[in-house]
């Protein structure tokens, strides 16, 4: 085989993989922020889909948001440590950029509409900056079982972990293989 048809395989093979990781990451994403926007449309009493339109795009966009994060290594403190150093560090770290990026795209939608930027901002009672706060805590506690997942993937090999949850009988054949030990 040529080292041309090599890099093609390669850089395929790569493309794949971030193609699985784009979708697992907007599936997730999607399915939290669609529960915002219902939750949002049911306290409002104003169900739309359009909002939930919003939710699919803003899902788009803060995957890609989290896979370029990712491939700047961002979150890739505390590897060496035990698993709930490195989901907590990652869930308060791309809860932050989430939560910058959606006020700036909000900023961005009222400039567009010719409204007040500091409307955007999340306000509880009298504070945008406690409303700010909430919605980082709601958010950084939709992305904990998305890291957990995740980082025990790390650990144990993504094969493993799809084996774990999607074969019958692997606790049988993991508590047989535990035994012989």
């Amino acid at each position: 085989m040529s080292a041309t048809n090599q890099r093609m395989q390669d850089l395929k093979a790569k493309g794949v993989d971030e193609l699985k990781r784009f979708v697992l990451i907007f599936v997730y994403l999607w399915i939290v922020f669609g529960l915002f926007s219902l939750n949002q449309a049911i306290i409002l009493r104003n169900l739309s889909y359009l909002t939930h339109g919003f939710a699919l795009l803003n899902a788009a966009i803060f995957a890609k948001v989290m896979l370029i994060a990712e491939d700047l290594k961002l979150g890739d403190r505390f590897q060496s440590r035990p698993l709930i150093y490195p989901v907590i560090y990652k869930t308060v770290t791309f809860s932050v950029v989430f939560l910058v990026f959606h006020i700036l795209e909000e900023a961005i939608i009222a400039w567009w509409h010719g409204r007040n930027i500091a409307e955007t901002f999340p306000v509880l009672g009298d504070s945008a900056f406690i409303g700010a706060v909430c919605v980082w805590g709601v958010l950084s506690i939709s992305l904990i079982p998305f890291f957990a997942v995740r980082e025990i993937s790390r650990v144990l090999g993504e094969h493993e972990l799809w084996t774990l949850f999607f074969r019958r009988g692997t606790m049988a054949t993991a508590t047989a293989g535990h035994s012989e030990r």
